[in-house]
């Protein structure tokens, strides 16, 4: 198993100093399923950190996506962190399948569940890192106790659901919220952001103190696909 202490790491030192730049974690939610696996080598030869892949129930969101047969498919194609997303009902039942496919990360949301500290100690269990999801009308303070606990923050930057929405700038204060909790508990969590990202948006989630950016449309429907990165990563 991989050690991804490094990806656990981020820079918290005063506004003198300069942040690293943001993770890019391109969505397959928007690439083409007919050459999933060529899409994903692609983006990861282009410079991509991570590969974000969201699971949808069509319960808790109105969508019917990935599966962890999808985790366990690309698992052998690249060596990049898989980032899970569970958008999905009563997230606990799928954790083991999602963690034995290859998944690197597990996120589930707050809203999906009654028993969110559990639902990260499965995870956890599972030798997984645990991730927690905010939607865009759920305050930080409903993750306060758990933040200790988590090694990923996921603030939805819009509605989930769909792909190829525009960005909802008001999460950002939640962002920095997340920024100046960890700073003053000590937290080790890293702060990620999900949906209508581009150049532009990525320059106010880097000012805010993102860590790392979900993008799908932005990246996969991109003339220039590494363009689109280094934009993001350069923000």
């Amino acid at each position: 198993m991989k050690n991804w202490t490094k990806e656990n790491q981020y820079i918290n030192e005063k506004n003198s100093q300069r942040r690293q730049n943001m993770k890019v974690a391109p969505s397959i939610l928007s690439a083409n399923f007919a050459t999933l696996g060529e899409d994903v080598k692609k983006v990861e030869k282009l410079g991509a950190d991570w590969i974000h892949i969201d699971a949808m129930d069509g319960q808790f969101v109105p969508n019917l996506t990935l599966g962890p047969n999808i985790v366990e498919g690309l698992r052998p194609v690249t060596d990049l962190v898989l980032d899970c997303h569970l958008m999905v009902q009563n997230p606990e039942r799928f954790i083991p399948q999602f963690a034995k496919a290859g998944a690197d990360y597990i996120s589930v949301h707050v809203e999906a569940t009654p028993h969110i500290h559990r639902a990260l100690q499965a995870i956890k269990a599972e030798g997984v890192k645990a991730g927690v999801v905010i939607n865009p009308g759920t305050p930080v303070s409903a993750i306060s106790a758990v933040l200790s606990e988590v090694d990923l923050v996921l603030v939805m930057t819009v509605n989930p659901g769909f792909g190829g929405q525009s960005f909802i700038p008001e999460t950002l204060d939640k962002v920095r919220e997340l920024v100046a909790l960890r700073e003053e508990k000590g937290y080790h969590y890293l702060i990620e952001v999900d949906g209508g990202v581009n150049g532009e948006t990525a320059k106010l989630c880097a000012a805010a103190g993102v860590d790392v950016a979900v993008a799908g449309s932005y990246v996969y429907y991109a003339d220039d696909i590494k363009a689109a990165i280094d934009s993001i990563k350069e923000a």
